[in-house]
């Protein structure tokens, strides 16, 4: 199972695989019993992708498993953080001592449909014509990453998770903010390109 990328730092262990037809992925050695419901009716594809962060917990902790609550993953025994994404081919797992969100977004021009859906025009004076398909689906993974670390059923991508104005070159510090009524998080995130792919690592 060779790695395609390893952007660990400090404090999180944070891996990405890239699927090979030629990688053996057992869904009975991988599975944890308590997600054979959940996975029953995935595509092919999205099968393949659970497995791989499977794969991955097995080479970082194998002794763990991903279960959830309310949809979002956590480790079982919770000794600490996790977050995981995929986009086929692509899977990556995040294990960290602090709250930590990752997300992996392909870049396509249909995003330019809904950016109504997740940013607000006063978000939007930054962003170049000539980049727009960058810079928005930069702010869709950044909001999703941070939506992993604070996230509610009555949150909004658009309304409580904000992206500050960033420059293309200096990717390694956007800071972003999650907020309501009661809470007001800055953060940061930083976010990395391969294959065509955008990757957003966001940590507390």
């Amino acid at each position: 199972m060779p790695l395609y990328r390893d952007f660990s730092d400090d404090n999180a262990t944070i891996l990405v695989w890239k699927y090979d037809e030629n990688d053996e992925l057992n869904i009975d050695e991988l599975l944890e019993p308590e997600n054979a419901e959940k996975v029953k009716d995935y595509h092919p594809k999205k099968l393949l992708e659970v497995l791989m962060v499977r794969k991955l917990l097995k080479s970082l902790k194998p002794h763990s498993k991903i279960l959830y609550k309310e949809r979002e993953p956590y480790l079982f025994p919770k000794d600490a953080e996790i977050s995981i994404t995929h986009s086929y081919p692509f899977a990556a797992i995040a294990i960290s001592k602090n709250k930590i969100g990752i997300d992996i977004e392909k870049f396509n021009p249909k995003i330019l449909r809904v950016i109504d859906k997740f940013t607000y025009e006063n978000e939007r004076g930054f962003i170049p014509f000539d980049t727009e398909v960058i810079f928005y689906t930069i702010i869709w993974s950044v909001k999703e990453s941070m939506y992993k670390i604070h996230h509610s059923k009555h949150w909004s991508l658009k309304k409580h998770y904000e992206v500050k104005p960033f420059e293309l070159k200096h990717l390694f510090d956007i800071s972003c903010r999650v907020h309501d009524d009661q809470i007001s998080d800055e953060l940061k995130a930083r976010v990395k390109f391969f294959d065509d792919y955008c990757f957003t690592i966001v940590e507390e």
